[in-house]
């Protein structure tokens, strides 16, 4: 469906909604918490910045051109990074994704957010060349699940499901050994970014010209760890807590 007829249908959807005080995605359910991109209209644009090597343009690409289908949010590719490779500094109000080999510490891809309340104000992702270096994982299956799946973390998009034995769901947000068909958004994720960006803010978090708040030395307290993908929180103080979520390695 053209992204125009998705907004409209969205915007005709929205104010039934609001008119029958009924959410307009009922069956979405897998939202961060309320974790959100603060902005005053919708659809509003974030700025992805492109600090990764060129091995992985293909799949940014693909990423952005297919969650800017939502009718909520479009994606901008920026060049000129801030910051490559390990060290991957956050961005006030962009996301900012990285690749390097950051070694055999267990994880393939990591995703965190700066959440100011449940205002989300930056997001970085980082890929693990150690492990995308091998023949198991260096697939453009793995690669465009992996990328897709952080990129989703940053708009306040948790899992559907988590059960690695479980038939897959047809989406990025999915996790499987097998992400053959995982690589990309599906209807139920779209459904919840209308849900999660149904209301407007009266101020923006997006691409805002503030000094970043820093990068902590760790992930913090650890939430859930099943094994497969964990969530970790590092509370900053003043409001300020780095959400980071972990796709681990097999």
């Amino acid at each position: 469906m053209p992204k125009a007829s998705r907004r409209r249908l969205f915007a005709i959807g929205l104010v039934l909604a609001l008119v029958a005080a009924f959410p307009a995605a009922a069956t979405a359910n897998h939202s961060w918490g309320s974790y959100h991109w603060a902005r005053t209209a919708n659809p509003f644009t974030l700025k992805v910045v492109d600090s990764a090597t060129s091995a992985w343009d293909s799949y940014l690409n693909t990423s952005i051109a297919d969650w800017s289908q939502s009718s909520v949010l479009d994606l901008s590719k920026q060049s000129g990074a801030v910051a490559k490779g390990k060290t991957c500094k956050a961005i006030s109000g962009q996301v900012n994704v990285c690749n390097a080999k950051y070694g055999n510490n267990g994880w393939l891809g990591v995703a965190s957010i700066w959440a100011q309340g449940a205002h989300i104000t930056q997001g970085t992702v980082k890929l693990n060349d150690t492990y995308f270096n091998t023949a198991g994982y260096n697939t453009p299956a793995w690669r465009n699940m992996v990328m897709c799946q952080e990129i989703g973390h940053t708009f306040g998009l948790d899992h559907q499901d988590e059960n690695f034995g479980n038939a897959n769901l047809g989406t990025c947000m999915d996790y499987t050994n097998n992400p053959s068909s995982n690589q990309a958004p599906n209807a139920h994720d779209y459904e919840q970014l209308e849900a999660i960006y149904s209301h407007l803010d009266s101020t923006t978090t997006v691409d805002q010209s503030a000094a970043a708040a820093s990068t902590p030395p760790g992930w913090g307290r650890m939430i859930r760890d099943n094994g497969h993908s964990a969530l970790f929180a590092h509370d900053l103080g003043n409001g300020m807590v780095v959400f980071t979520f972990v796709i681990w390695a097999r």
